[in-house]
């Protein structure tokens, strides 16, 4: 394909990292984009850079949260050298990160020809986008119910256990439209711990799943044709657009469900699929 122009770049950047973290889908406001661009969605380079502009978002994941990172290996690296530090919550947490990576990073790697072709019809984006919405609601209702109760979880409770369930669930993300965050939320929510606590492991859930997404492309695709400058330019915005959205979304979480997210999500879905039918948009 043809050199992406830096405006291309610079709007792909900011949508990258406005949805990245936000539980609205990040590929599937991607794919949107990309076809109102005018670019090939089903090109392997721009399947590709739209990973790569990913680890713009991550790096802001890295900055943003440093302190807990090294927070979390201080307590793991404790935790394997010295067993009493092992019932420290931090131990766990870290624990629950690491179990909560490997389904993704196997199903991704397994079926990667598969997300990046078929799933990328925007059919799927706008099933997807709706019937998790679903879930999201279906998961928020459950959370009010054991905050009546008494019986929602901090992030020191957080356990292996937790870790696995999340990131099995995580694995639906890799279908456009569900959203990594909202499906990772939705199950923090499912597992009772709260919507903060919740958020925040989304967001360490993350980290190593997009950044060996990004690296991964990186190696194995031909980018040339994309422009190293405008590749530079997609990374930095989504980094600057993604901090502020954590900063966000962090504040949002605390007092707020996620009912705004699910019915933006739901009007969306609905607003592609009507588009598809009008011709406005191709599916594929």
């Amino acid at each position: 394909m043809s050199d992406l122009s830096y405006l291309q770049s610079l709007i792909l950047g900011v949508v990258e990292g406005l949805t990245e973290f936000l539980p609205v889908s990040s590929t599937g406001h991607l794919t949107v984009t990309e076809k109102l661009l005018g670019l090939d969605v089903a090109d392997e380079a721009v399947t590709a850079y739209t990973a790569i502009i990913q680890l713009g978002a991550i790096a802001a994941t890295f900055v943003y949260f440093w302190r807990d990172i090294v927070r979390l290996v201080r307590a793991w690296v404790g935790g394997l050298t010295r067993p009493d530090e092992r019932a420290h919550p931090d131990y766990s947490l870290a624990w629950a990160v690491i179990v909560g990576s490997i389904p993704v990073a196997l199903v991704g790697f397994a079926l990667r020809k598969v997300i990046a072709g078929p799933l990328r019809s925007l059919w799927v984006v706008a099933g997807a986008l709706i019937l998790w919405s679903v879930v999201m609601w279906l998961a928020e209702t459950r959370h009010t119910k054991l905050v009546r109760e008494g019986a929602e979880r901090g992030e020191s409770s957080v356990t292996m256990r937790d870790g696995l369930v999340i990131g099995l669930v995580q694995c639906f993300s890799l279908v456009p439209g569900v959203s990594r965050s909202g499906a990772t939320i939705s199950a923090g929510l499912f597992r009772g711990i709260d919507r903060v606590t919740a958020t925040r492991l989304s967001f360490f859930l993350a980290i190593p799943a997009l950044t060996a997404a990004g690296l991964f492309e990186a190696a194995t695709v031909d980018l040339g044709g994309l422009g190293v400058g405008q590749m530079a330019l997609g990374v930095v915005v989504a980094f600057g657009v993604a901090y502020a959205s954590i900063a966000w979304l962090l504040k949002f979480v605390a007092g707020h469900k996620l009912t705004a997210f699910v019915l933006y999500r739901v009007v969306l879905g609905l607003a592609i699929a009507a588009a598809i039918g009008a011709g406005a948009l191709s599916a594929t």
